[in-house]
């Protein structure tokens, strides 16, 4: 009698170290591993050419290291139930062995679909946890825990070797271009700073991290100039599980190097990481609908397209939030700080909803993770009901970040030769010292398309209507019971409900997640 055959189905797990999934199945029999290349998935509006190519280094990798193991990576394009339907005809696997994922609405009714042949067909489906995400979690009270207890398991080596399968093709990992795949940005193609994929690049990440990069994290994460050396840049590699969360965290706690303040809060973000992802996990429906729903119709039209254009583009007139835009589609990277004053000015400034602009931005990300970017969008565009509103100053933010202007010039060129002093505010610049600097404002670079502090009270005073009635306090609570952050104990009262924490000021009580918005989290560094 043969060994059953196990299907090990990679998604965003693509490494072999640490993987539970593959470690199992090699216990258990032959075993089959699997990449799908799904064109619903690749072809969605919050996918791009630049995400395919760092899934496909991986891949490349990946195949390569099951290979030296007994078994290569098999990969096949289509849709997944038709592909694991041809598998099962040629091979009868008996079990499918992966790991959890909280991905987009798109993912999630594909794995139902999964399951749901796998039940017709008695294919039993084995899913293990892999972050600190807890599938049909019931309460968020002890999730701290939870998480904890996840990243102290044991890192697991990969099997020493793999019982393979004969006849079956490997088939090739096809390019971007025989996909058929489209950047967003034409150069990103040749983006000279794109990082590569793989498990091999994200050890080596981690490393340099840890040993040098890292040493003044806490002080340059937040100025663009600098977070591009000091951050982590592990999000992309944990985005697609190159490297599993549990290892990061157990490298970073056990190696001496980082000075304190700057492990603090590196490991802070970690569990932060897996703290947003639960949101979208806990309730889907996030992806297309606001967290509270008394913000629903908020905003709407009026000059939204030629507002949005000039977000997009980079020529909204604003120096900083312009050079952050550009450096963003160019590199496919930029720091959270950043990345909440993009979305903080499109969503206060030019009153956008946050729909408009969630999509333009995941394919912008290289480390784009769903359940992050959804529940970041919502929470910088002041959906959520239980956050201070953040309404970022970008002149502030330039001067704060770039004093001298240097990350300005080198992305607005039309700025070049504004001296210091009139780079973040090029409109004070006299007609003289414009014509000194070689700018023709309005023809070289844009006038303003908003008056920031008009656009900002306005704001402010509808965000703050809502916010005082009654439909916004009820669904506060729930939002709040839902998804709010359990520091401790001290933030629950003795009938197990939750403090009510009010802001000082004209609006209404509001219910804050302790300490998620207490400083600007760079979950994404």
């Amino acid at each position: 009698m043969s060994t059953p055959v196990q299907l090990v189905w990679f998604k965003r797990d693509l490494r072999i170290k640490d993987h539970a999934p593959l470690v199992a199945a090699a216990l258990a029999g032959r075993v089959l591993p699997l990449y799908v290349v799904e064109p619903d998935i690749i072809g969605a509006a919050d996918y791009d050419a630049m995400h395919y190519r760092f899934v496909r280094d991986g891949l490349v990798e990946l195949r390569a290291a099951l290979a030296e193991l007994g078994q290569p990576l098999v990969v096949r394009v289509g849709e997944a139930v038709e592909v694991l339907r041809a598998l099962h005809e040629q091979t009868r696997f008996e079990v499918i062995h992966t790991h959890e994922e909280t991905g987009n609405a798109l993912t999630y009714a594909r794995d139902i679909a999964v399951l749901d042949w796998a039940r017709a067909v008695n294919v039993r489906v084995c899913e293990t946890p892999q972050t600190g995400v807890v599938r049909r979690l019931g309460s968020r009270n002890g999730w701290s825990a939870i998480w904890g207890k996840r990243m102290k398991l044991p890192v697991l080596n990969a099997p020493d070797v793999l019982a393979g399968l004969s006849g079956v093709d490997a088939g090739r990992i096809p390019d971007a271009q025989a996909l058929g795949l489209q950047d967003l940005h034409p150069a990103v193609s040749a983006r000279q700073q794109r990082q590569r994929g793989g498990a091999a690049e994200a050890h080596a990440t981690l490393q340099s991290f840890l040993a040098e990069r890292g040493q003044r994290y806490h002080r340059e994460m937040s100025a663009p100039g600098t977070a591009w050396r000091s951050c982590s840049r592990l999000s992309a590699y944990l985005a697609t599980g190159a490297i599993s969360m549990r290892e990061v965290v157990q490298r970073a706690r056990a190696d001496e190097r980082l000075p304190r303040r700057a492990a603090s809060a590196f490991m802070s973000r970690l569990h932060w990481h897996c703290h947003f992802m639960q949101k979208l996990e806990s309730q889907p429906s996030i992806e297309h609908r606001c967290f509270n729903a008394a913000y629903e119709g908020l905003r709407n039209g009026g000059n939204a397209e030629s507002l949005y254009e000039a977000w997009c583009t980079g020529r909204t007139g604003f120096p900083f939030v312009d050079a952050c835009m550009r450096s963003l589609q160019a590199t496919g990277w930029i720091n959270f700080r950043m990345r909440a004053m993009l979305v903080s000015f499109a969503a206060y400034d030019l009153w956008l909803d946050w729909r408009l602009f969630r999509d333009v931005l995941a394919r912008q990300f290289i480390d784009y993770e769903p359940g992050i970017h959804i529940s970041q969008i919502q929470m910088q565009s002041g959906t959520t009901g239980i956050n201070t509103p953040r309404m970022y100053n970008p002149i502030k933010q330039g001067w704060d970040h770039d004093a001298n202007g240097d990350f300005i010039r080198r992305w607005v060129p039309e700025l070049a030769n504004v001296p210091a002093p009139f780079v973040h505010e090029p409109w004070k610049l006299t007609p003289m010292e414009a014509e000194a600097a070689g700018l023709a404002l309005g023809v070289d670079y844009p006038e303003r398309v908003v008056d920031h502090a008009a656009s900002v009270r306005e704001a402010r005073q509808r965000i703050g209507a809502v916010r005082r009635s009654a439909e916004h306090r009820g669904e506060a609570e729930r939002v709040f019971e839902q998804h709010g952050s359990r520091k401790s104990s001290r933030d629950r009262m003795s009938n197990g409900t939750y403090r009510k924490r009010r802001t000082g000021g004209s609006d209404a009580p509001r219910f804050d997640a302790p300490n998620e918005d207490d400083n600007q989290r760079d979950l994404f560094d």
